[in-house]
């Protein structure tokens, strides 16, 4: 199989889908891998990295002109769209739930569309979305603090204190990946955190790890509200596997905040938290409403490229292996958690999630295989 490896070009976005590692081990399977001039700059990663391990060096053109999948880091942008080709196996994060746009040039090229985010284990872990859960689950905690900082805008709070003087309150939303490895890290800062989910052997795990240092509430309306009132900082960290986030924090609530808080909407890559969140940049990733800091950057790992690279494909490599190796068809036949990544195919949506958040048809992704 030819397989390609574009360059990311969303707006601050210095990931690479593939390193040299995996290239090295496709080539050795007999598979040819075309590499844009200059895609793993970002990540620390030289094009004469990938030539010594068997790779071509080639334009972006050629990359979408010859390869029969694609592997990217994140979701194509509009003006990827006519690049792409009837048949092509796209792999990457797609989060088509809340980008209906997107979803619409997938069917109408009739890609097959593999996505990171809902590829899923028996257990109903999520392999291919837990390590860049983690980046930004503990990155959270780093940018929240930035911007707390009273040069920022922020209410001018040290997350941990000092003696004689309270640590910040920092509110986690969300039990997951990224509110646990949040907590892990808020709490290492000194700080007061309390997290809430609606999951309760869940909260009970992150109390036996934590102990007193973490406070665990059943996340309720009631209960997120006063959380809210005292908290410095949130970090939204809730998902719905394959659906949009569900928007939990009203615009009202904002009202009762402290002014100068700060909200890292995690989830804004599935459409957000907040009622009052949109997607930013990392380049100007802040913007206020209600006097209340909000952080929304859609691609928070990329900010940390050389970690969330090496992170993110340890992970995905083993698929996009199986994919080259045995094609579609045949690795979701005998793969359930892969064929569960399978989110739209040549021309259909065939995860239910995604068809219900954009009132579409679903259609089994079996009928495919």
């Amino acid at each position: 199989m030819i397989i390609g490896i574009p360059k990311e070009i969303k707006i601050d976005e210095y990931r690479v889908s593939m390193t040299p590692a995996g290239v090295h081990d496709l080539v050795g399977h007999g598979h040819k891998v075309l590499v844009e001039d200059k895609a793993g700059e970002g990540s620390g990663i030289s094009n004469q990295d990938y030539l010594e391990q068997g790779a071509d060096i080639v334009s972006r053109d050629d990359i979408f002109l010859r390869a029969e999948m694609i592997v990217k880091v994140k979701e194509p942008i509009a003006e990827e769209y006519s690049k792409l080709r009837e048949g092509q196996i796209l792999y990457t994060y797609l989060h088509l739930a809340p980008a209906p746009e997107l979803t619409q040039a997938l069917l109408d090229r009739k890609i097959i569309g593999i996505a990171y985010e809902t590829v899923q284990l028996k257990d109903k872990s999520l392999p291919l979305l837990v390590p860049m859960s983690e980046v930004a689950g503990r990155m959270a905690v780093h940018e929240g603090a930035k911007y707390l900082e009273r040069e920022n805008g922020g209410r001018g709070i040290l997350l941990g204190g000092v003696p004689g003087v309270d640590p910040g309150h920092v509110v986690i939303v969300g039990g997951g990946v990224v509110g646990a490895n949040a907590a892990k890290m808020a709490i290492g800062t000194g700080a007061s955190v309390t997290l809430l989910d609606i999951n309760l052997p869940r909260l009970r795990y992150l109390d036996d790890i934590h102990g007193s240092r973490l406070k665990t509430l059943m996340s309720n309306k009631f209960n997120l509200r006063e959380s809210l009132a005292t908290a410095d900082l949130v970090i939204g960290s809730v998902l719905n596997l394959g659906a949009r986030t569900p928007r939990l924090i009203t615009r009202e609530m904002l009202k009762e905040m402290q002014q100068g808080s700060v909200i890292v909407d995690v989830g804004i890559d599935q459409g957000g938290m907040l009622e009052t969140s949109r997607p930013t940049t990392h380049s100007d990733p802040i913007f206020e409403v209600e006097g209340v800091i909000h952080y929304c950057v859609a691609n928070m790992p990329g900010a940390l490229a050389r970690t969330s690279t090496f992170a993110l494909t340890n992970a995905t490599f083993p698929y996009a292996l199986k994919l080259a190796n045995e094609g579609y068809k045949k690795a979701m036949s005998d793969d359930a958690a892969l064929r569960g990544g399978l989110n739209v195919c040549l021309g259909s949506i065939t995860h239910p999630a995604v068809a219900t958040a954009l009132g579409k048809e679903f259609v089994k992704p079996e009928k495919f295989l």
